[in-house]
């Protein structure tokens, strides 16, 4: 049994299957709506229902209040449809956006390495092609956990294997069983593309990455992306880590640097021993918002800034990038809710813009 989704203000419609989520039938038809953490936590993915029948699902109540359920409104990654819907978002029109439906593959794992003591690398060789922009993520199924996690695409596209940076995260069950339960010649299960984080390309714009622990991943696919392209704009990348073990693909990058004038690579390291020498790291120290503002002589005008990492580290580079004269429009931050913060519902505000 279906139902009709009708999304205004497009007019178009998709098919819904019972029980499927009105965002993953908008998805899967290639209907991009705004959407972040898919677990009803952050409230990116509200929508108006202007006719029709529905369930709510397992929407936070902090993220949907309850005033806001008497007037019809959903949260599109929770909300299924019980009649035809028509409901009303607002649609955000990207020159720069690729409308690349929502698929299902199956992978077998090739390889995998420890990266860092706390990040393990993945590489899936899918059933087919997976089309996705740089930057974009993924929704991979773990055996024995409910719900899939999101993980960033870390190559680039085009590329035979897709490649994961897992870090673990401390009591978490996915990330557990990724790093110590998964084997190569094991086969995994996914859907792609997800996510609004890619390069503006059409802006022309020289651009500046940053990125910590692992969200060096969609940085990574972004720059290598640019780089194959032919790319000509000034690309600089700072990336953050707290020691040594912890920066991985130092090489790689240093080596585009070489190669690409227009590439520059930045380390930097925060947690470094007393001593003079610093434990012979001879690279910029401190913090990622630090190094950005060092690099730049705090002033930003003219860029376009994607920024990776942990919350802390976002927060303080979008004040520093602000106080530099970049502002909002040329921002972006890639954000995840993990499926602890969905268990607690806690309330939650979005960190800069929804991506």
């Amino acid at each position: 049994m279906s139902t009709h989704i009708t999304i205004e203000p497009l007019g178009q419609a998709v098919a819904a299957r019972d029980g499927q989520t009105v965002l993953d039938a908008c998805l899967r038809a290639g209907v991009w709506l705004p959407h972040a953490c898919g677990h009803g936590v952050c409230g990116t993915c509200k929508v108006q229902v202007l006719e029709g029948e529905f369930e709510h699902g397992g929407a936070s109540n902090f993220a949907l209040m309850d005033f806001e359920r008497d007037e019809g409104r959903i949260l599109a990654c929770c909300a299924t449809a019980r009649t035809d819907l028509v409901i009303e978002a607002e649609i955000d029109e990207d020159p720069d956006a690729q409308f690349l439906p929502l698929a299902d593959y199956s992978a077998e794992l090739v390889e995998a390495r420890m990266l860092t003591p706390t990040i393990r690398g993945l590489w899936l060789r899918p059933d087919r092609e997976v089309p996705f922009q740089a930057g974009q993520y993924l929704m991979l199924q773990v055996p024995g956990v409910d719900g899939a996690r999101a993980f960033s695409v870390a190559n680039a596209p085009g590329e035979a294997l897709i490649e994961l940076h897992i870090r673990r995260v401390p009591g978490g069950r996915a990330t557990g069983w990724l790093h110590d339960e998964l084997r190569v010649g094991q086969t995994m299960r996914f859907s792609a593309p997800s996510g609004r984080f890619f390069v503006r390309k059409s802006a022309q714009l020289p651009l500046i990455f940053v990125a910590g622990g692992s969200g060096l991943s969609s940085p990574k696919s972004m720059i290598q992306d640019l780089l194959a392209e032919g790319c000509r704009l000034p690309i600089t990348l700072v990336q953050g880590a707290r020691n040594i073990d912890e920066l991985y693909f130092r090489d790689l990058f240093e080596a585009l640097a070489d190669k690409h004038p227009n590439f520059a690579y930045v380390p930097v390291l925060s947690d470094l021993p007393d001593s003079p020498d610093g434990g012979d790291w001879a690279g910029a120290r401190g913090y990622a918002h630090e190094a950005l503002k060092t690099q730049f002589a705090g002033d930003f005008r003219g860029h376009k800034a994607y920024l990776c990492g942990p919350p802390p580290m976002i927060e303080a580079c979008i004040k520093t990038l602000m106080q530099g004269r970049l502002f909002e429009r040329d921002i972006y931050a890639e954000k995840f809710f993990t499926a602890s913060d969905a268990a607690g519902s806690a309330p939650r505000s979005p960190l800069f813009r929804s991506l």
